[in-house]
This record gives structure tokens, sequence and C-alpha cells, in this order.
């Protein structure tokens, strides 16, 4: 890895809407800005993506799955992603186990509605469109939802503020966001706790009704060619009682990728 690898002053981020920017809730390290921090929730999330914006991203995966009554997995993937935010393509390839790879997912992330999102599988040699209604169904036996792979822009949320707690040792701003647009998450609402002094997430609690059906905890923040970077991220499935860690390798951003490479005729000539 070309990229300096500083010790974090603790934890670090992801998306928003639940999740992933697998393996890139990032927050740049560039300044804390002069004339003070965001009053608001809304400017709050907003700073956050706005220190994490890159042009693009690329990291190497491995996925360990515990499930409640002992039994674990384990999978590689190699995560690419162009783009920032609302307005963002990712692929996600599977390299391993044998069962798995070549296996790939096709996210395309827009600004005003729910992801375009499409799998290809080598055994079948078909590509299948993922209906929004199947968003909310684990993804290939981890405790990622469909769902939790999409990036959210800013607008997607309605936010609150709902006051500042400490995370593992680090004082963080607790802000709640709530989609506009209910038909597109199958969570009612989401807790998320930024940290103040970076602006990274640290932990991100996904509510169906009063209960937290998920959490992503992102952990070991490296400030990464000027942008913070958790290397280890948890979901937590909390009505399964089954945890994924996901741990990131050979992370670099703003590499030279081809917009072709991200369509679904790029998928069926891999």
């Amino acid at each position: 890895m070309n990229s300096r690898r500083d010790r974090p002053l603790i934890a670090r981020p992801f998306v928003l809407g639940a999740v992933l920017l697998i393996g890139a809730g990032a927050l740049s390290a560039a300044g804390m800005h002069a004339a003070g921090p965001p009053v608001d929730a809304r400017a709050i999330v907003q700073e956050a993506q706005k220190r994490g914006r890159a042009s693009s991203q690329r990291y190497e995966g491995l996925l360990q799955t515990f499930e409640a009554q002992g039994k674990t997995s384990e999978k590689r993937w190699i995560y690419e992603r162009l783009g920032s935010y609302g307005a963002s393509k990712v692929i996600i390839r599977f390299t391993a186990p044998p069962e798995v790879r070549g296996v790939t997912l096709l996210i395309v992330n827009h600004p005003d509605k729910a992801s375009d999102q499409w799998m290809w599988t080598p055994a079948l040699e078909r590509d299948r469109r993922i209906a929004l209604q199947d968003r909310s169904t684990r993804f290939f036996g981890t405790d990622f939802s469909f769902e939790d792979l999409e990036e959210r822009d800013v607008d997607q949320f309605d936010y609150k503020l709902l006051g500042e707690e400490a995370v593992d040792g680090a004082m963080c701003w607790s802000i709640q966001s709530t989609p506009k647009l209910s038909r597109f998450s199958q969570y009612t609402r989401v807790i998320n706790w930024i940290r103040k002094d970076t602006y990274a997430w640290t932990r991100i609690d996904s509510y169906v009704k009063d209960d937290v059906v998920r959490r992503l905890e992102h952990r070991d923040l490296r400030n990464l060619q000027g942008i913070w970077t958790a290397l280890q991220t948890t979901m937590t499935d909390l009505r399964r009682g089954s945890i994924t860690r996901l741990a990131l390798d050979k992370v670099e951003y703003n590499v030279p990728l081809r917009e072709e490479d991200f369509t679904v005729e790029a998928l069926r000539r891999k």
C-alpha cells in the first residue's frame, strides 16, 4: 500500500442510510475549518461526506461471518467505486472461496432515488436485477443486506441532532436520520455517531420501528491519502444474533477506473 498509515485518534466511518460505502466510510483529515464546526445535524453530515469525497476507491476485503449457532464462513472480495455518494457506481466481485468466485454485484447509486443493482452469477451465466423489495435480504450469507451496500446522498434524509456521547473514548454527535421516501428503505430511522474531532462515523444503528435490527461499527481508523478510513468494520444482525467482520487491505483512493467497466454488459464479459 502506498498510503500513509498514521495511527488514528480512535475510530472511523462509512455511509449513511445504514451503510456501506462499503469499505469506505471515509473522512478527510484535512483540517477543521477556522469558521468553526457545523451547527446543525444536516450540516454535520454534509461536512462528513465532504471530507470523505474521492473520485474513486479500490480495496480488497476479507469477510468473516459468525452465526449464532457457532457456524463460521469466510469470503474475499474486491471492491471498486467510481464517483461519490449519490452519483457513484460500485462493483463488488468475490474472489474466494471457489464456489462464489466470480459472483459480482453492480450498484448504480442515484442522488434522488434508490440504487439500481444487478448480480452476475458465473455458474448460471446470467445477470439478475435485484428488485427493490429484495434489498432487505442478506447479501450472499453476510450480515449486510443489499440496501446496506448502497451509498445515499445527504439530501435523501431528514436529520435531528440528538446530543453528544462518547464512543470508544471519543466524543461524537448523535444524529438521527429518517428517509424522506420510506419506500426506498427497509429502515424506519438510523442513529449515526459522528466523531467531533475527525467527522468520522463510528457507529450506525438501523431501526425497524422501535427496534435496532443492525449495528455497524468502525474501528482501526487510519489516515490513508488524507482520508480517515476504517480498516475493520463489524455488522451485527441483532435479530439473527450473527456478526460479519470486514477487514480491508490494499486500500487506494483516486485510482484510475474506467466508466465502461461499471455496466451490466461489463459484468457479462467477466
